[in-house]
């Protein structure tokens, strides 16, 4: 029997957090593939999953619109968890032992490493600035009444913080497979204690004591019913 499955396991994401995750993960990719054909020719046929050119133009702000209202909701979620400690500078420091495997010799981690924390601080820089240089290019809410200027730096903003976006996207999915038992942490909300002892010590330990503290609580309130009449 697997040790997965024989170890005890940790709450690590409740369902509405997962939830949160999910729909935010969703939202991104549905507004990718609605902006890329107007990014370049090439992706034109993307078009064709939203109905075509005219609806997937009206479609794209509506999503980019509800992504960001979502994010906000997950940006308070995770905010206290991915402001940086001093063990997520060394861990970065360390990036080369992170990508050879090296676990022993990495600093201890908490609920969230330093990459995690930097997929957090870049996407939080984006998505508001891709939301603002958006507005300034919606048509015909808002667009029209811009002007022409603004409305061009807007546009290159707008791509280049797209690509920025995606390429951390693409990072923080290839992570999540690479490290076995992140995707499934964020599916079915538990790990077992081995794996957050390997790869989140100091949140195992921080788990761990809460655990110490539940049952020395329930021992006193055993005792106290105990000595009842």
């Amino acid at each position: 029997m697997s040790l997965a499955k024989t170890d005890p396991q940790l709450l690590r994401y409740g369902v509405w957090t997962r939830l949160l995750h999910w729909l935010v993960a969703i939202s991104f990719v549905l507004l990718v593939l609605s902006g890329l054909p107007f990014f370049h020719p090439f992706f034109w046929s993307l078009t064709g999953l939203f109905g075509g050119p005219t609806m997937t133009r009206i479609l794209h702000p509506w999503i980019g619109l509800f992504l960001s209202l979502l994010f906000v909701l997950m940006a308070i979620r995770f905010f206290k968890e991915s402001l940086f400690k001093r063990h997520d500078v060394q861990w970065l420091k360390q990036i080369n032992d992170v990508l050879t495997n090296r676990d022993e010799k990495l600093p201890p981690v908490g609920k969230n490493n330093a990459g995690q924390k930097l997929v957090f601080w870049v996407m939080l820089l984006c998505i508001p600035l891709l939301l603002i240089t958006g507005v300034l290019m919606w048509q015909p809410l808002v667009g029209e009444e811009v002007p022409i200027t603004l409305r061009r730096l807007a546009s290159v903003s707008h791509a280049y913080l797209a690509f920025l976006a995606i390429i951390t996207l693409i990072i923080h999915i290839y992570s999540g497979i690479w490290v076995k038992g992140s995707f499934q942490a964020m599916v079915r909300g538990r790990v077992s204690k081995a794996w957050a002892r390997h790869h989140h010590d100091l949140w195992y330990e921080e788990e761990m004591e809460k655990e110490r503290k539940h049952r020395e609580i329930s021992r006193r309130h055993a005792s106290r019913r105990g000595e009842s009449p």
